[in-house]
């Protein structure tokens, strides 16, 4: 019996703990906003740095910014990943991640048709840009973003 009492005494003590910790870990979405969006803005300039001049017809060099920028969108992803997130807003975040992760890779299908030399095989994967990024932006509509927005027509 003492046992049990125990037992049951321990799991309370453990639950009111993590409970505690669960409240204290919480993160309203302006303190996630406030996280993420310079890890965003560091993103957004750095493939602009990386994109720029890419609108001039050459594949080849084109090939590798977009393989490069691709690269960059998954380490901003992973930043994104790692931050504390609103417990209300986690199903709507990773569904989010999920289109950020479909613009990495658009990005990087797009480098290896520009490498190959098909040019209409790009376009294509450039036209699932737009709709990708739409989508991404009203997942997180409700944080007000400014640099956490897709705005692919500038990569395009």
């Amino acid at each position: 019996m003492k046992r049990i009492v125990a037992i049951l005494s321990g799991s309370l003590v453990v639950a009111m703990f993590l409970a505690v910790a669960a409240f204290a870990a919480e993160v309203s979405r302006d303190e996630y906003k406030e996280a993420a969006e310079p890890i965003c803005k560091t993103s957004a300039k750095e493939n602009e740095r990386i994109l720029s001049g890419v609108r001039k017809g050459r594949l080849k060099p084109a090939a590798a910014k977009f393989s490069k920028a691709s690269q960059e969108q998954a380490k901003a992803l992973k930043q994104l990943e790692a931050l504390s997130q609103p417990a209300a807003d986690e199903a709507r975040l990773t569904k989010w991640f999920s289109y950020l992760k479909i613009e990495a890779e658009l990005f990087e299908q797009a480098g290896r048709k520009l490498k190959a030399g098909d040019k209409p095989g790009a376009e294509h994967i450039f036209a699932k840009l737009t709709p990708n990024a739409n989508k991404a932006n009203n997942q997180v509509l409700p944080f007000e973003f400014r640099y956490c927005r897709l705005e692919p027509q500038k990569f395009s």
